[in-house]
């Protein structure tokens, strides 16, 4: 993670508080609005709701006064239609005043229907006002006589008996209605429906024509009859998201539903704005932000960090003479003084040390001391791997015994390369460290080459592929049969001193047969290991009949004298 960017952090990690205000403020915000509305719409339609009860109590009243006219109670036409259109004219909201028989057949109406021209037998305001004997409300009819969407209130007429003769019914005109009821509506936005007991919609503000006289739609009605009165936030049926309130009339007209609807984005409008504000705000705070902290850090911090950084590159190349050169009393002035104090006793103890080197005492005493210490805790390290093996090999197991086997021979490499102080090991020595074990046997060896001082690491991954070379030839070569011979010779090929390289060749004769093996085990995968990537040289192996052969090729650039003199040697 870079510099900016930690730096960045820190001022988003800044912004944090701010914008968690922000969130909390446009949450409170929001809930508040949102009970405000909620309430507001309900208030609405319990008005509309009251609004509509009065109405009921009105045509009541009228119906009442009407009741009491000598030729209405007499049922004579002529008077009663004459009286009714008198009282009609009086009552503009009234589309008709009609009075029937119980059997629905009209008697007379304010808009001069002859008697007996028409029956209402079906209609429910006829029906219950029979058999309820009380004021009730009907349900949206389109009128017989005045041929306008109504909505009836009606009482029965009773006779100087007491029984009921007739039915006394007022047409209330819904568009009368629908104006009346929407007039205390703040706003224009503001929905009102109201259906009745059959739930057909008897008014609809705004966009009533296209809604009066017919249901309401199936899924609105399922939540209206789950939900009942409340207020929800949902689509409308004209299909706007908005705040709806449900809400029942009292009295007559309780089965009547009165839905008030606030539409949601005008009633968020403020909200919205403020909260778009509000992100504005923030997000240009948060670039300002940004941008001072990105040229503040580059002045303040970049700046004399960079600088740190290129003296340290300078003290890493070994010029410790370098210096940072801050000041003041800030923290980079302090950690600048105190990291050019520690150059300047570097740079004394680096000189020190280069006299101590010219003088050739204490330096080589300290390298021989560091080099016993190393060959000990390497011996040491060796012992517990040893160690390590055997018990994970309990028992006798051949992995096991392998594994000890190369780890014995990794150590008298270690041996022979702490003998010259880890500087070289003569090739021979190293050959001679692993066939040692196997001289005086029935087995020949014949070794020819030069005498060759071998660079440590060529010694370590030589001494492991010989190592491997004569453990195949004791188990399956010609070192496991009597009378087998061993070949090793080598030679150095090239003139000049970075291009000479050491050819080695291991040949098996007079032992069993040779043969690939079917899969590649791990000696194999040691010895090319050693050769081609330690040493970067190549080898081939050829499973002859005759006899493994073996051949190497590894170049000496690290070589530090090389003596031609052939030399050949049979056991």
């Amino acid at each position: 993670m870079t510099l900016t960017t930690r730096i960045l952090l820190l001022v988003m990690l800044a912004l944090t508080p701010a914008l968690a205000i922000q969130g909390y403020n446009e949450y409170a915000l929001r809930t508040s609005r949102d009970e405000a509305v909620r309430a507001d719409a309900m208030a609405t339609a319990r008005t509309v709701a009251e609004d509509l009860s009065q109405v009921a109590e009105t045509a009541r009243q009228a119906l009442n006064f009407v009741a009491q006219d000598p030729s209405v109670r007499a049922m004579e036409p002529a008077g009663c239609t004459e009286y009714l259109r008198r009282a009609a004219t009086d009552n503009t909201h009234l589309a008709v005043l009609a009075l029937t028989r119980i059997d629905g057949t009209v008697v007379c109406n304010s808009v001069g229907s002859p008697a007996g021209s028409y029956a209402v037998p079906d209609r429910s305001y006829q029906r219950r006002a029979v058999a309820e004997d009380t004021f009730v409300m009907g349900t949206y009819a389109r009128g017989n006589a005045s041929r306008k969407d109504s909505l009836h209130f009606a009482q029965p007429l009773h006779g100087a008996d007491g029984q009921t003769v007739g039915v006394l019914a007022a047409a209330i005109d819904l568009d009368w209605l629908a104006k009346y009821l929407r007039r205390n509506l703040r706003l224009s936005s503001t929905s009102v429906t109201v259906a009745d007991e059959n739930h057909v919609i008897l008014v609809r503000y705004p966009g009533g024509d296209g809604w009066i006289g017919k249901p309401i739609p199936p899924e609105r009605l399922r939540i209206l009859i789950e939900r009942g009165e409340g207020v929800r936030v949902d689509l409308g049926i004209d299909g706007r998201e908005r705040v709806l309130a449900n809400t029942q009339p009292s009295g007559p007209t309780s089965a009547a539903w009165v839905t008030v609807g606030r539409d949601r984005d005008l009633a968020y409008a403020d909200v919205d704005a403020a909260t778009r504000r509000g992100v504005v705000l923030i997000a240009l705070g948060a670039i300002m932000a940004v941008m001072a902290a990105l040229f503040a850090g580059r002045f303040f911090i970049r700046r004399p960090f960079g600088r740190l950084l290129r003296t340290a590159s300078r003290w890493q190349a070994g010029d410790f003479a370098a210096r940072n050169g801050l000041e003041g009393g800030d923290e980079f002035g302090r950690l600048g003084r105190k990291l050019d104090a520690m150059a300047g006793s570097l740079q004394r103890n680096e000189a020190e040390l280069r006299e101590e080197i010219r003088n050739g005492r204490a330096m080589q005493e300290r390298q021989v001391t560091m080099l016993h210490e190393l060959n000990h805790r390497v011996k040491n390290t060796l012992a517990t791997v040893q160690a390590l093996a055997r018990q994970s090999t309990r028992g006798g197991d051949a992995p096991g015994e392998r594994l000890e086997a190369r780890i014995l021979a990794l150590s008298k490499t270690h041996d022979l390369l702490t003998q010259d102080d880890w500087s070289s090991a003569p090739l021979r020595a190293v050959l001679e460290n692993e066939i040692g074990p196997y001289r005086g046997g029935d087995c020949t060896f014949v070794i020819e080459g030069p005498d060759v001082d071998l660079p440590p690491r060529h010694v370590l991954s030589l001494g492991m592929t010989l190592h491997e070379l004569v453990t195949n030839a004791a188990k399956y070569g010609a070192l496991s049969v009597p009378g087998g011979e061993v070949r090793v010779a080598w030679s150095i090929a090239g003139t000049g001193r970075s291009e000479r390289h050491l050819l080695l060749d291991w040949i098996e004769a007079r032992g069993p047969p040779a043969a690939s093996p079917e899969r590649r085990g791990f000696g194999t995968r040691l010895i090319t290991m050693s050769i081609e990537r330690e040493l970067d040289g190549k080898v081939t192996l050829d499973y002859a009949e005759k006899g493994l052969r073996v051949g190497m090729e590894v170049p000496l650039t690290e070589l530090s004298r090389a003596h031609l003199s052939p030399l050949a040697t049979a056991h």
